[in-house]
């Protein structure tokens, strides 16, 4: 059984369509911005220079091809003498980018197809919190940090994928979902110290959920069944588990029973030498105190 065989996928022209509906929403903003700009008598050059933004990208803003954050919305509101006028847009905006913007690395789109139609994920993680309990600041973080860069436009529909991939954590019935992170991953505070402190947070108020079952494995264990590296197991609605790992910009998707099965004994090991769910909270809520 292929991958594609497994996947609930979105046709090309569903994608084709909440494409479009995010590109006529840009031009429809972009002309009320310069409408709003011309009435305040400003040049594109001046409301760049006020609000920290180059003349390039007001104009593409206006032209509808650049895609407005919030930031940029809300000052422009009140540069603009708006009413509140951008302010109310932001929100159609962001779900607009979000049904449109699931724009994963072509290495990860089999993984995310599949995800989508879950009813459990078991995730082992030892160099990375899973993304599906990154908060926003961090996952922006982690993409501006990437070697090769990353260009501003690539980032953002990155940050708007990996987001739009945490949907599972609220819907019902809920995905079951269990992850194990090394204590090290907790530790390193990538983004800086609010950044992590924030995911820090995010962690414990996610370990709360009846759907969720965190445990964190202590550096101090002189046993580990999980050396080989990170790894997901994944069970689709009405089909079954498969295996997915991945390094340096590649992925493996695997459905050999045999190799699930190993999969699975190792991650049964796992979670046995982890802490319990308890003490994995109380280490994490340790790590906020020590700010």
């Amino acid at each position: 059984m292929t991958v594609s065989e497994q996947a609930e996928d979105v046709t090309a022209a569903e994608a084709y369509d909440e494409v479009e509906q995010l590109n006529d929403l840009n031009r429809a903003v972009g002309r009320q911005v310069r409408l709003l700009r011309e009435r305040a008598g400003l040049a594109q050059r001046d409301v760049g220079d006020r609000l920290g933004y180059g003349p390039d990208l007001v104009s593409a803003l206006e032209r509808g091809v650049r895609t407005p954050q919030r930031e940029f919305l809300e000052a422009a509101d009140e540069l603009l003498d708006a009413g509140g006028l951008l302010k109310a847009l932001v929100e159609d905006i962001e779900r607009a980018k979000a049904k449109a913007r699931v724009r994963h690395p072509a290495w990860f789109k089999d993984y995310a197809r599949l995800e989508r139609s879950a009813v459990e994920i078991n995730d082992y993680s030892c160099h990375d919190i899973p993304g599906l309990f990154q908060t926003k600041h961090r996952i922006q973080a982690l993409y501006e940090m990437r070697r090769p860069l990353l260009d501003e436009e690539t980032i953002e529909q990155r940050v708007a994928a990996r987001l739009a991939r945490q949907e599972i954590l609220t819907c019902w019935p809920p995905t079951m979902i269990s992850t194990v992170i090394e204590e090290s991953v907790l530790r390193r505070p990538l983004g800086g110290p609010e950044v992590h402190q924030e995911q820090l947070e995010q962690l414990i108020r996610l370990a709360s959920l009846r759907s969720v079952e965190l445990q964190v494995m202590p550096m101090n264990r002189t046993e580990h069944a999980g050396m080989g590296g990170a790894f997901i197991l994944l069970t689709p609605k009405g089909k079954r588990q498969v295996g997915y790992t991945e390094a340096q910009d590649s992925a493996q998707l695997t459905t050999d029973a045999e190799e699930v099965r190993i999969l699975a004994a190792r991650y049964g090991s796992i979670r046995a030498q982890a802490l319990t769910m308890q003490e994995s909270v109380a280490l994490i809520e340790s790590m906020v105190g020590e700010r």
